[in-house]
């Protein structure tokens, strides 16, 4: 019966008491919200990083000229500019020397090109890739029609293309592609595929780009347009490391780095690509429980400021319940059923 009493009594306090009892839940409300949207949004991003960032196939890795993220300033992208292009005869003689690979492809992009089928054409913001045969599938891409590129298409820069996703639709409504002449940059090429949707990154589509035979590619922006990234892909996990080390000596002799010099080419995979956007993005994750903290610090401050007023008004009814010979748990559980 005392229970039933003091519960009672709690809900005459709270009728009476409205405001503070409002106060008193929306701190607790804020508090917990605080901490549990941030910790989602916190979620998300790192689910959404990972996934995103998966671009190459799996054990896959890649070497270029550029490192896939530049944290630097102006000296340090300097530096990476007076790098030497990567050019294709050095792939080619990678390519012979690393035995121990499955797939080995080389690519090239240019970005910002419009693409032409009679009188429809695509916004001036899509990528042109040119690729030798393996690159599809380092790359682990997928062609959902037609075929993929040969190496006979390379032999004789066959001006052949296969589309993503989004430029097929855009260019094609209703008509089937395959066969089709289009304009890439003003040039004249026949589609012969289409890729498989690639899905989204922060919104952005990776369906958004044409692809071509390196060397019909080179035909078009010339050899020294860019420099060429190499795209290597192992046999399985357990070899992976091994791949690229020996992979990373023979770019080191091809390119004539001296013993103790530091490499003039970068090697990223999703694992090294990741690592660095972490790297960056642990600051705002500190930043982000920083704000949740002090949310929850602010709700509880709140809800102390509540509590000891409802306790100082009734001191002398605390005064009385001693008197009458109240224990210090009944006066403690009366208060937190009645704030």
């Amino acid at each position: 019966m005392i229970i039933i009493e003091i519960l009672r009594l709690a809900f005459q306090a709270l009728r009476a008491n409205k405001l503070r009892a409002g106060l008193t839940i929306l701190g607790i409300i804020v508090g917990i919200f605080s901490i549990i949207t941030i910790m989602t949004i916190i979620t998300m991003l790192q689910v959404s990083i990972e996934a995103g960032v998966s671009q190459l196939g799996k054990n896959t890795f890649q070497i270029q000229k550029w490192p896939a993220v530049q944290t630097g300033g102006p000296g340090e992208r300097a530096k990476y500019r007076n790098r030497p292009d990567i050019t294709l005869e050095e792939y080619y003689r990678l390519e012979d020397m690393l035995k121990t690979a499955k797939h080995i492809g080389a690519e090239q992009w240019q970005f910002g090109k419009i693409i032409k089928f009679r009188n429809v054409e695509t916004n001036p913001n899509v990528q042109v890739a040119g690729l030798t045969p393996d690159a599809i599938k380092t790359n682990d891409w997928a062609v959902e029609l037609g075929r993929e590129l040969r190496q006979s298409d390379m032999e004789v820069s066959n001006p052949v293309v296969i589309l993503g996703k989004d430029v097929a639709d855009k260019l094609f409504t209703n008509i089937d592609p395959i066969g089709q002449e289009i304009r890439v940059d003003g040039h004249p090429v026949k589609v012969i595929g289409v890729f498989e949707s690639e899905g989204q990154f922060f919104g952005e589509s990776r369906d958004n780009f044409v692809a071509m035979p390196l060397s019909a590619f080179q035909s078009i922006y010339g050899k020294r347009s860019r420099s060429v990234n190499i795209t290597v892909m192992s046999y399985g996990k357990e070899d992976y490391n091994n791949v690229i080390e020996s992979a990373t000596g023979y770019m080191r002799i091809i390119r004539k780095n001296m013993p103790g010099e530091e490499n003039n080419f970068e090697i990223y995979s999703n694992e090294s690509i990741l690592a660095q956007i972490n790297d960056i993005t642990k600051y705002v994750k500190y930043g982000a429980m920083v704000i949740s903290f002090i949310a929850l610090l602010a709700a509880g401050i709140g809800i102390m400021n509540i509590m000891l007023v409802s306790v100082t008004e009734r001191t002398k009814e605390i005064g009385i319940r001693k008197a009458i010979g109240a224990k210090k748990s009944n006066i403690l559980f009366q208060f937190i059923t009645w704030v």
